[in-house]
């Protein structure tokens, strides 16, 4: 998408690499909680983590756990997995074929046990031998929303909004086009630039957030902030986001939305 006249474009004000974090004896990437970014500077957003793991080895992983109080959003880069969650009737376990470029959209609200069993398909058909990468990552909701009855939302990869924006593929996993509606106005885009070169995303002016880089390197922002995987790029105010100088098969993450203003209270997988 081309700049538009007169807009405010943000500078990246920050680039900071993803810590290393355990995770059910695995280790993954945690861009966020960041030590030096405090939440309100990312509000709505709570945590994001990038995992590789091979799902054989999660046969004999009790992955299942509870989550209340946030939009939890899964979003499949590469493989496929199968996962549970009790969003059925009664509390019952529903389960889900994540093949790659799914994502799915589980509202914990009052409270949800979430990837349970991840893989078990996958093990019980002998198909699971193969690497599967994923991004996670927590959406606060407005605290009058927090005992709302759990949901879950798959979108399939056909069923996610593409378009073309300036040199880049850009799916829209939140955002115009996407039935995914989180507890406040949003985007989520997935953007790739397979060719190089750059893009600009209109991101309205009561929006914060930031981009997480999957592959690739580019300058970042109005400022050009170099950045690279697996690093987080903390947008500044303005009314677009511009990324220039893409390598080859550069890819991001953009998230941005409209901030509650609330603080929330963190008690490990619940978000009081």
């Amino acid at each position: 998408m081309e700049q538009r006249a007169g807009a405010v474009s943000r500078d990246a004000i920050l680039v900071e690499d993803a810590h290393v974090r355990p995770m059910m004896g695995f280790e993954i990437l945690e861009p966020l909680p960041s030590g030096s970014v405090p939440y309100e500077r990312v509000d709505p957003f709570i945590l994001v983590h990038e995992s590789r793991i091979r799902l054989s080895e999660l046969k004999d992983v009790d992955t299942r756990h509870p989550h209340r109080g946030f939009d939890n959003l899964w979003y499949i880069l590469e493989g496929s997995a199968s996962t549970g969650h009790s969003t059925g009737p009664g509390g019952t376990i529903e389960r889900a074929r994540l093949p790659e470029g799914a994502l799915l959209a589980l509202r914990t609200g009052r409270g949800a046990w979430h990837a349970e069993a991840i893989g078990a398909d996958e093990v019980a058909e002998g198909s699971a031998d193969h690497d599967w990468r994923s991004v996670l990552f927590w959406v606060n909701l407005a605290r009058k929303d927090k005992q709302a009855e759990p949901s879950a939302q798959v979108l399939l990869p056909e069923q996610i909004p593409v378009r073309k924006d300036g040199d880049a593929t850009v799916r829209v996993l939140v955002g115009e086009g996407s039935p995914v509606r989180l507890g406040t106005p949003a985007l989520v885009l997935d953007v790739e630039l397979p060719r190089g070169g750059e893009v600009t995303t209109p991101v309205p002016p009561e929006f914060q957030g930031f981009a997480y880089v999957l592959e690739g390197e580019a300058a970042f922002g109005a400022n050009r902030r170099q950045a690279r995987p697996p690093q987080l790029v903390l947008l500044g105010p303005g009314e677009e986001f511009t990324v220039t100088d893409a390598a080859p098969g550069t890819r991001f993450m953009l998230m941005a939305g409209q901030p509650y203003g609330e603080v929330p209270v963190f008690n490990g997988p619940y978000v009081d």
